[in-house]
């Protein structure tokens, strides 16, 4: 069996979880990080025996076969096109870039290539949000004609609450829209086979100054600082949006985003109305599946071999009973990426470049529907 050399660039929150759900495949190797600050400590704690604070001298000398982008926004497109140029495969975390036409030269790139090139969608692997994919393919739920829900998070409530996403240098024009908006949508496309075709967007900032703490802050790490560890920063991204959906099949749909809402650490809600019936699937209760009848008993799916469609059976690791959440999709997700390095043939339900680069669109042209007022087409 091969085992795959991966380099991991970005030792932060998400790049640990990557080598961690990595090292679970059992058919690669974290042979090598590269970041620009801590990377040896880093390195030690993750017990990977090569580290780098340059991603080219990486790629460069570490014979690799593929390599994990978990850094900030803005230096996404620069090392993913290092990477295609070295011919090595890439899977980033999104967004793909900042901006559509650095995106396009991706997606030129990767098809001049032929290497594989994925983006951590990972809410496409939940057994029981690949379950609601197949049903609705199969016609289950009849035609589709209303797709709503919401992502909400509220780890930016506070004023004082400070992260590299809230600038658009960073991050790019959007925040909420492109960090978790992003997933939701991509998600709500993936599962009912429908693809956005015009927006019309609200943002609101609510927080339009924040303190920056002047020392380092980790994500999602709660720290004690004093007034005097702060800077003022004018702030120039959403804090929240709300948007309504054309789909492709003439459906429609509303969402709302925000990672100010008390109490929601991570709560995605995707509810498909179809003429027969509707589902409703929720990542706090991510196992399970709400199947809505209007003339019979309502029923709630658990995910098991048994309960799951059988061409979703692949995504379940574990029986009944036995719960899989966030880093288990990481993994199915990897895992599939993995199989199509080896066999050009294999299953393919993840997201590659081409569906980055919609992200992308779908990003950009929410941001111009909220800056004009008004309905925006896709293409």
């Amino acid at each position: 069996m091969k085992i795959y050399r991966v380099g991991v660039v970005g030792t932060g929150f998400v790049g640990k979880i990557h080598i961690e759900t990595i090292r679970r495949l059992g058919n690669a190797e974290v042979v090598a990080v590269a970041d620009k600050l801590n990377v040896e400590v880093a390195a030690a704690e993750m017990s990977v025996p090569n580290h780098f604070d340059d991603y080219r001298q990486m790629i460069d000398t570490m014979n690799l076969d593929i390599i994990h982008i978990c850094t900030p926004n803005d230096s996404h497109f620069e090392i993913a096109m290092y990477a295609l140029e070295k011919g090595v495969h890439i899977m980033c975390e999104k967004p793909l870039a900042t901006s559509t036409q650095e995106a396009r030269e991706l997606v030129e790139k990767a098809e001049e290539t032929g290497l594989v090139f994925a983006l951590n969608y990972h809410n496409r692997f939940y057994p029981m949000t690949h379950h609601m994919r197949n049903i609705i393919r199969d016609g289950e739920l009849g035609e589709i004609f209303s797709i709503t829900g919401t992502y909400t998070q509220d780890w930016l409530l506070y004023n004082t609450d400070y992260n590299w996403r809230l600038i658009s240098d960073e991050s790019g024009k959007t925040r909420v829209v492109a960090d978790i908006g992003s997933h939701w949508m991509d998600l709500v496309e993936y599962v009912s086979g429908h693809k956005i075709t015009d927006v019309c967007a609200d943002f609101t900032i609510i927080h339009p100054t924040r303190k920056k703490p002047t020392k380092s802050v980790e994500t999602f790490v709660v720290g004690e600082l004093d007034e005097s560890d702060y800077e003022d920063i004018p702030i120039n991204t959403e804090d929240c949006a709300s948007v309504l959906f054309r789909f492709d099949n003439g459906a429609k749909g509303s969402a709302f985003f925000s990672q100010v809402i008390a109490g929601k650490s991570v709560d995605i809600d995707v509810l498909i109305g179809g003429y027969k019936k509707s589902a409703q699937w929720r990542s706090e209760d991510c196992n399970k599946l709400a199947i809505g009848n209007k003339d019979s008993f309502s029923e709630t799916l658990e995910k098991g071999y048994a309960t799951v469609h059988p061409d979703s059976r692949s995504i379940v690791a574990y029986p009944i009973g036995h719960l899989e959440g966030f880093p288990d999709a990481f993994k199915q997700c990897f895992r599939q990426v993995y199989e199509s390095i080896g066999n050009p043939n294999s299953v393919r339900d993840y997201a590659d470049v081409k569906d980055g680069l919609h992200a992308m669109v779908l990003c950009e042209k929410i941001f111009e529907s909220d800056q004009k007022q008004q309905w925006v087409k896709l293409y």
